[in-house]
This record gives structure tokens, sequence and C-alpha cells, in this order.
């Protein structure tokens, strides 16, 4: 299958082309696709060199799918374009995900929502992928009433200029900035803009992508994001409401044998998700699990992701893998 990388030369474009080739995805060429500036450079996969192209180029190989990690503004001019060529998209940037005539997808939760007819597929924010991959076999089970997450979210996330801020700073060095504040040694409650709510616009994307994604309305999210000096993943401290009574071991093996979901839970042995241990695994790492004891059927827990992952890159290969699987992409 010829697939198109679109923002190639990215944070999440690298990792798009690191995830086809180690889960073997069956591709028989890659496309790498981005901006004027990049055209020429070279990219590799599987130890051979490819060439990255422009836009209209990436169109013209005619690809079967591509994978766009290459901002809003730039899904939103050229994404109906390569669906329009019979290209399937599979968009990682906040474009598409809100419009009612897309699927906003994480294979573990609602991959059966995709149909031949989807020729745009929204990839959801790195946050709420991990937390609805946690949460959905306890909505199943005892239907959520009500979530409170506070993230602790990596650099990674931003992007390289990011990285390049935080080791700047620890290495002393003078650099770009990213933030508007040092990052290193710090810990900054803004992610993306605010809104005149006074939330910013990552935690109404968790907001309301959650229930979307999780096909329900009535559940309520409250979110505060926060960006921390951490580069491996992004963590979340999850309190979550239920309609119903719930029992935490039964809670624990839901989530045991939950698609993608790994529990680390020992007290004794000190064993919980960090950062440190999900950087570069596809799993949602699931730990911390206890009753809240200041209200009746309500649950903490502690959630953790590799976000250019299963956030990002992962997730987008999964859903070309379930395409591929019920025979909507052709291999």
């Amino acid at each position: 299958m010829k697939v198109a990388v679109v923002g190639a030369t990215g944070l999440v474009g690298t990792k798009m082309l690191q995830v086809l080739a180690e889960r073997n995805f069956p591709v028989t060429e890659i496309v790498p696709v981005a901006s004027e500036r990049s055209v020429g450079k070279e990219v590799q996969f599987k130890g051979k060199a490819y060439k990255v192209v422009s836009m209209e180029d990436g169109i013209a190989a005619k690809p079967a799918v591509a994978i766009f990690s290459a901002g809003g503004s730039t899904s939103l001019e050229w994404a109906p374009k390569y669906a329009a060529a019979g290209i399937r998209v599979i968009d990682n940037s906040s474009a598409w995900r809100m419009d009612p005539t897309k699927k906003l997808v994480v294979p573990e939760v609602n991959a059966s929502v995709l149909t031949p007819d989807d020729y745009i597929i929204a990839n959801p924010n790195c946050s709420t992928i991990q937390m609805v991959v946690a949460l959905q076999p306890l909505h199943e089970k005892y239907k959520i009433k009500r979530v409170v997450v506070s993230t602790y979210q990596s650099v990674t996330g931003t992007g390289k200029q990011a990285v390049d801020q935080l080791f700047n700073e620890r290495a002393g060095k003078e650099g770009e900035m990213a933030y508007k504040y040092q990052i290193d040694l710090n810990v900054i409650p803004q992610i993306d803009v605010f809104l005149e709510n006074g939330y910013t616009k990552e935690e109404m994307k968790m907001v309301k992508e959650t229930c979307k994604i999780m096909r329900d309305d009535s559940i309520k999210v409250t979110a505060t994001t926060v960006r921390i000096p951490v580069v491996g993943g992004h963590s979340e401290s999850i309190n979550v409401e239920f309609e119903n009574e719930y029992d935490l071991a039964e809670v624990t093996a839901l989530l045991a044998s939950a698609p993608g979901v790994v529990v680390q839970q020992n007290d004794n042995e000190q064993l919980y998700p960090m950062p440190l241990w999900a950087h570069e695994r596809d799993e949602v790492f699931v730990g911390r699990l206890r009753r809240d004891e200041t209200q009746p059927k309500t649950l903490n827990m502690w959630v953790v992701s590799d976000n250019l992952r299963k956030g990002a890159a992962t997730n987008a290969v999964q859903i070309a893998e379930y395409l591929t699987s019920v025979g909507i992409l052709a291999s």
C-alpha cells in the first residue's frame, strides 16, 4: 500500500514513520510530504531514503491513505483536496475533530463507527485519547456521570522548539522560546489559548471530544491542563463519578483486560505509571486506583501514555490498521 505522511519532517510526522515501520503496516512505498521549505530533504523509512515532496505532488503520487500531522490550517486546506482525489485522510490536527460530518476515532473505543464513506477521519487530542481508552471499559459497566481531570503534559506535545527550550534551559544556554515562561524547573498551567469562559482551548477539547468519542453527551467533564518539564509522555489525575456503584477489584480486572491498557498497581512495591516507563510504548498505563472517600460511586485513577505515540502517531496508524482489517483500505 502506498502511504503518504503529510508533515513528515515534524516531531509527530517523524514518529508516524517510526510507528508505521515498527508495526509493520503493509507499506509498499512511503510518500513523505511537507511544506515547500522542506521539499527535497530526505527522510528514512526502513533503512531507505525518500525525498520529501510538495502537497500537490503528494496527491499526484496517488497514495491509498495520507496521514496528516501538519497543523490545522494545512489540514483545512489540503485534506479535502486529498479526499477528492480518492485518498483517505487520517488527520492529527484539531481541524476536523468537532465537525459533525467527520468521525473522531480511538480504535479501542469506537472504531466501529467508520464506514467506506469516511474519507477524512479525525485523530483526537493526545490527552483525550489516553483518557477515553482508560474510561471506556468503566463507562460500559458503571456509566460515567462526571469526570474531573488534571493533566501533566510533556513538552513534546508543543513540538521540537519546546523540547529545545527545555534542554537549552537545563544546560544554561540561550535559545528560542516556545513558551512565554521558562519551562525547566517550572510548571505552566496553560496549554493553548484562553477562551471566554476562562478555560484554555486544550481543556475544552477534552470536554467536547470525550463526549463525541464515547457517544454520550451526558458525560460531564471538567479539565485543567498543565505543561511540565518532561519529555516521555502525558500524565493525568482523573476523578470519575459513576451512576452505579463499583467494586475496586472488578475495576482493576476490567482495566487489565481492556484493549490497549496496562495496569501498573502495587502499592507495596511503589509500582505506578510514569512517563519514564511509558516513553516509546503504545499502551495506556493505569494505576493509583482507589476509592474517593469524599463521595459515593467515585474513583481516583492515574493514567499515563506516550503522547507522540498513542496520543498521535500510533492512534493514527491503528485507524489505518482497522480500515485495512475491514477492507475499507486495500492492502
